[in-house]
């Protein structure tokens, strides 16, 4: 039998995903700029190849996450937005 799947839980992994995609967004940034300063300075350059490298790679990260969070969202939409004791009268016991 499949675990059932805990709301709270992907709330938090929704939110820890919105931080990891932020993160890796700044990375990008700062690594292109990296490799776009070095190639202008030394073209060519393993320094400048490897700024491109790291780049590469959080942007690879960047487009991973940001598919992850989609689907976590989209898979969060079938669900109830919060869940609700049932309405139901009290039960009162009588005592004898």
């Amino acid at each position: 039998m499949a675990p059932k799947k805990d709301h709270t839980t992907s709330l938090r992994a929704v939110r820890q995903l919105h931080r990891m995609r932020t993160f890796y967004a700044t990375a990008a940034l700062l690594w292109a700029a990296s490799a776009a300063w070095i190639g202008y300075e030394h073209p060519g350059s393993r320094q400048m190849w490897v700024s491109a490298l790291f780049m590469l790679v959080f942007a690879g990260l960047l487009a991973v996450t940001s598919l992850w969070l989609r689907r976590l969202q989209n898979a969060g939409a079938d669900a109830p937005a919060h869940h609700a004791a049932p309405r139901r009268a009290p039960v009162r016991h009588v005592s004898a």
